[in-house]
Parts: C-alpha cells; sequence; structure tokens
C-alpha cells in the first residue's frame, strides 16, 4: 500500500490513554513520575504542535532565511540543553556549546545534504530541517555526554593532571587522556544503536519512510545514511566541545583554571536527593 494512512484527533485521544497507563502506575508504585510524565506529554503536544505549523509555513514559502532562522532556533535550545544536561559548569560554557552545535550541525549536515544527497535547492526545507533535526537531536547527547565526562574528569583527576603539568607535559600531551575519554563516552550512545538496528529496533527515519510509501531498501540506504552521518558527528561535537572546554581551563603556560568551575543547579540537586530520599525512606 503506497496510500499514507491520515491520524485522525480520536487516533491520538487513544494513543494518550497509554500515557495515562503509564501515570496510573507510577502512582500506583509511588514512584512520583506521573507530574513529571503527564507535564512531558503535554510539552511534547504543544511543541510538536507548533513545529508542524511553523514548518507548514517554512515549507510553503520556499525561502531560505526561514529556513536558516528556524535552524538557529534549533541550535540555541540544543546548546541550552547540553548545558542543563552537564553536572559542572564554567564561564563561558553556553558559547561554547553553541558554537560546537552550530559548527558540528552545520558542517556534516551539509557535507551529507549537499554533497552526498545533492538537495537542490541547497535549502529545500524537506530535507534540510529534517536531517540537520536528527544531527542536532542526537549530537545534542553525545555533546552533552562528552562534556560532563570532560569536566568530570578534571574534578575527579586534579591532582593527576597538576602533576603532568609539574613534571613538564606540554599542554597537548596533558589532554590526551581526557580528550579521548570525552570523545570515547560521545561515541558509545550510536555505537550501541547501530550494533542493534534491524535486529532488535527499526530505527525513526526508516519507519517513517516505510510508513510514507517508501521501498524499504531506499529507506534502509537513507537510515544507514542518517545513522553513519550521525556518528560522525557525535565523535566531531565531542572532540570539539572538549577542546573548547580545554581552552578555558587549561592555559597556554599550563596553568590550571579549575576556580572556574562549578556545580551546575547544585541546589535544585540537592533538593531532588532529598526528595527521592524522603519518598523512600522505609516506616518502621
Amino acid at each position: 500500500m503506497n496510500g499514507l494512512i491520515k491520524l485522525t484527533p480520536f487516533d491520538l485521544f487513544l494513543a494518550t490513554s497509554l500515557i495515562l497507563v503509564a501515570a496510573i502506575i507510577s502512582i500506583l508504585l509511588r514512584i512520583g513520575l506521573e507530574r513529571r510524565l503527564l507535564l512531558a506529554a503535554l510539552r511534547a503536544t504543544v511543541q510538536l504542535g507548533l513545529v508542524g505549523l511553523i514548518l507548514e509555513k517554512v515549507f510553503a514559502i520556499r525561502h531560505p532565511l526561514p529556513v536558516i532562522a528556524l535552524l538557529l532556533v534549533m541550535v540555541f535550545f540544543a546548546g541550552r540543553e547540553a548545558v542543563a544536561r552537564s553536572a559542572w559548569k564554567y564561564k563561558g560554557i553556553r558559547w561554547d556549546t553553541w558554537l560546537t552545535m552550530l559548527f558540528s550541525s552545520f558542517f556534516v549536515g551539509g557535507l551529507i545534504t549537499q554533497v552526498v544527497v545533492g538537495v537542490k535547492p541547497w535549502y529545500h526545507p524537506q530535507y534540510i530541517i529534517p536531517i540537520l533535526g536528527m544531527i542536532l537531536g542526537n549530537s545534542l547527547n553525545g555533546i552533552a555526554l562528552g562534556l560532563d565526562r570532560f569536566l568530570d574528569y578534571f574534578v575527579s583527576r586534579r591532582a593527576e593532571i597538576e602533576l603532568y603539568l609539574a613534571f613538564g607535559a606540554s599542554r597537548s600531551e596533558t589532554l590526551n587522556e581526557p580528550l579521548r575519554t570525552s570523545v570515547y563516552t560521545g561515541m558509545i550512545p550510536v555505537i550501541n544503536c547501530m550494533s542493534v538496528v534491524g535486529i532488535v529496533s527499526l530505527p525513526g527515519m526508516m519507519t517513517g519512510q516505510i510508513l510514507a510509501g517508501s521501498p524499504p531498501l531506499q529507506a534502509v540506504a537513507y537510515q544507514l545514511l542518517i545513522m553513519f552521518t550521525l556518528a560522525g558527528a557525535n565523535a566531531f561535537g565531542a572532540m570539539l566541545i572538549a577542546v573548547m572546554a580545554a581552552r578555558r581551563l587549561v592555559s597556554q603556560e599550563g596553568w590550571l583554571n579549575l576556580e572556574e568551575l562549578e556545580a551546575n543547579s547544585k541546589r535544585k540537586q540537592k533538593q531532588k536527593c532529598k526528595r527521592f530520599k524522603g519518598k523512600n525512606r522505609v516506616k518502621d
């Protein structure tokens, strides 16, 4: 069947019942996630609905400026989310994550859309926005994990880093191990995903194209294209954010500037920890 099955509001209402089931399970087991679950479902509905309306306008205009503006907005929120996921922060971390997101996603996305796929015109929103959106969403995880691991390395192994510098190690020699650790951590999610794809799961790009009526082999080709792209974007993004963070934390002269580091939302983390302990306290 090549036709697209359209979903009605009643179909979406039936799907909403599954969210309610999950919320009921949370209430019965006293997990405490029902409010966050319902809020997340509401946010997803509103955000996706707004994006759908915006994309309809952008697709109709067919002009590069709205496409670029929408992509920049996506980069902005992706950078904010990457900072929020890190347990540590430093002065200028937002600029570093925004620039990393912007450069890695636009560089890799531009290479794929303009060289490999050959999108014409170059700003064609039907291809540019979904592909760069997938690159941003997935590289966000790699960049956030890599950044968090890199900063945690500096905090937990500060004495080791200072010892390297004290014995005359160069800046690149000192940063070699934390950089490798950061990129390794950022690459793990996409490697795990590629290892089980087709056996355990059918990813979104492939499933969406099959549901839209594309031939299965063509859908597989696009999915492989996206997954290999995500692997490159994750590695590039994790490496770039680590280099930019190192530029602020280690001076050219070999001095550590760890006084720039501070806990990210430490008060909120303590509140969540106390709330979790309170709900799970065993009563006599």
